[in-house]
Parts: C-alpha cells; structure tokens; sequence
C-alpha cells in the first residue's frame, strides 16, 4: 500500500514539474515559431500554434538593419566579460580564502557590501571614468565594469576554501611557485565554480541592457538587446522582425548553458558544501 503511495506520489509530482516546464518553455517556443511567421499569420487571432509556411522573410529584414554587427557585439562583450571575470574572481577568491594578510577581513566584508549596492548608484561615475579614459562608447565601457563583480570574488572564494590546505603545502614543499600552485593544483579543483560563474557572467552581461543603454550611443556599437529595442520603435506593429531578433538574441545564451551545465550542477551542489 505504502509503496503504492509512493509510485502516485511520484507521478503526480512528475505530473507537475512537466506542467511548469511546459509553462517555462512556451515563451521561448512562441518567439522561436513567431520568427518564422509573415506578420498577417503572427498576429492573427485564433493564432497559428505552428508556421505552415515558414518564411525566412523576417531575419533577411533583420540583417538589413545592422543586426549581425549588434550580435557580434553582444557576443564580445559576454564572452570578454565572461573570462575576465572568471580569471580575476578565481585568483581574488583564492587570495582571500588561502592567504593570511592584514585587513583580509575588512576587504572581504567590503567585497559582501558592494554586493548589496545597486548599479544605478555608481553609474554616474562608471560614466565619468569610462569618459575620462577615452572608452565611453565602447564595448570596453560594457566590460570593464563587470570584471569587479563582488558576486564573482564572493563565489570563487567559497570554492576556494574546499581546497584542502595540505596539498597546496606538499605544492610548495616540491618547489611550485604562487602561479603554478594556482594554475595546476587550485584550477583542476575549483572547475564547477568557472562553470557555474561563466553561465553566471554571459547571461548578466548578455542582459545588462540599463548598463549598455547608457554606455553606448552609436547605431553601430549597440547589443543585440538594445538593436531589437529599437527595432521594436520603429517597428511597432511588424511582429515577426522582433521576434527574429529575440530569437537571435536568446540563441547564444541557451548555448551557453548547455555547454557548461555539467559544471553548472555540480558546481551549485559544491557551493552548497563547505569541506
């Protein structure tokens, strides 16, 4: 009876979590379809749940705007943010959590503050500095922000401190300098949290449309996400172009997540655990 129970219980939670996934899924599945759609089919009522004549009509429309430039954009950004902020994060985080200094807990506790601090408070002077240094309306004003990430440092010392201090000792006892210690014994160790970090560091730039609205002023140097913005003005009422450009736009990101979701995983379940 008991394991009758069990078995009902499990469908029906089955039941369940296949109702949210489908739910979570459908945006994604109606931008995907609505890309593939003239406008007349896009926005006809009962709606087409599946183009029967799929056109292409709307990316060749998107890539007359300069929408191949914003990608790329976009994808520089992320990328360069993404692997500025996982080297520095891991060697801070390592710092911090390996090595006894003066004031290392002040600065911690600095680096937990600014966590709390909101964007939108240190932008002004984000933009004053990035103008100052000649790299307002740049990529460069997108990524440099983002490689101090206090979430990043706080992250990656918590990895940092499951490293058992006794083989990072025989390292040094062999002749290994700090680089190498930290290059061949602490990288190998800390693998999950460059996984889970790097999902982390693409998606928060790939989305910090309020940081590249400000930064970025020419046509030319604009995100995916502010291009299909302005799309979206002048193309009010043309549907399918702007799912295009959503569709485009969301490409790279579930890219990303699947290609580092094993050390995603298993990089949350390590965080979780202190050795």
């Amino acid at each position: 009876m008991l394991k009758q129970r069990l078995n009902l219980y499990r469908a029906i939670m089955m039941l369940v979590l296949i109702i949210i996934s489908l739910l979570f899924i459908f945006p994604f599945y109606w931008i995907i379809t609505g890309a593939f759609k003239i406008q007349k089919v896009a926005i006809q009522m009962p709606p087409q749940w599946f183009p029967t004549e799929p056109t292409f009509a709307n990316f060749t429309e998107l890539f007359l705007n300069p929408a191949l430039a914003w990608f790329l954009n976009s994808v520089f950004m992320s990328l360069a943010s993404m692997l500025l902020v996982c080297l520095t994060s891991a060697m801070a985080g390592y710092v911090l959590a390996k090595k006894q200094f003066s004031g290392r807990a002040i600065v911690f506790a600095v680096i937990i503050a600014a966590m709390a601090l909101p964007k939108q408070v240190v932008l002004v002077p984000l933009v004053r500095i990035m103008n100052s240094i000649g790299m307002y309306n740049t990529a460069w004003a997108v990524i440099l922000p983002a490689v101090g990430w206090p979430f990043g440092v706080f992250l990656m010392k918590q990895f940092a401190q499951t490293v058992p201090t006794e083989i990072l000792d025989a390292a040094r006892i062999d002749g290994s300098n700090e680089w190498m210690t930290f290059v061949r014994i602490v990288t190998p160790i800390i693998k999950p949290a460059y996984g889970a970090l790097a999902i982390f560091t693409f998606i928060s730039t790939w989305n910090d449309y309020f940081l590249q609205l400000v930064m970025l002023q020419s046509r030319s140097k604009l995100t995916i996400a502010l291009g299909v913005a302005t799309l979206q003005a002048e193309m009010a009422t043309n549907y399918g172009v702007i799912m295009a450009g959503a569709a485009l736009g969301a490409l790279p990101i579930v890219t990303i997540f699947l290609l580092f979701q094993k050390y995603f995983a298993s990089g949350i379940t390590m965080g979780a655990v202190k050795g």
